[in-house]
């Protein structure tokens, strides 16, 4: 696919909140944005790069005779109190 046809929503200043470099390069580079306090979305040059990471490392774990696993998204609303985020958050 031609890099034309990408959405790509680069930034030219990176986020203050952004430490990490990694997390600066990938906001940079428009492959995430930030959605709420420590959620993202995955723009489509980084889905791309992500199920391509994803394959290398299934196809290596294939070879070694691991096993994967997929685990929920949804949690205990104890967590989120232990943590502090459901009062942040608040009910539904």
């Amino acid at each position: 696919m031609r890099s034309s046809r990408f959405l790509i929503a680069t930034l030219k200043e990176t986020p203050a909140d952004a430490e990490v470099i990694s997390h600066q390069l990938m906001l940079r580079a428009g492959m995430i944005r930030k959605l709420a306090s420590g959620l993202y979305t995955w723009l489509p040059l980084g889905l791309r790069v992500l199920r391509k990471v994803e394959n290398i490392v299934r196809t290596e774990m294939n070879k070694s005779g691991a096993q994967e696993v997929l685990m929920p998204v949804v949690q205990p609303a104890e967590l989120w109190e232990e943590s502090g985020r459901w009062q942040q958050y608040g009910p539904e």
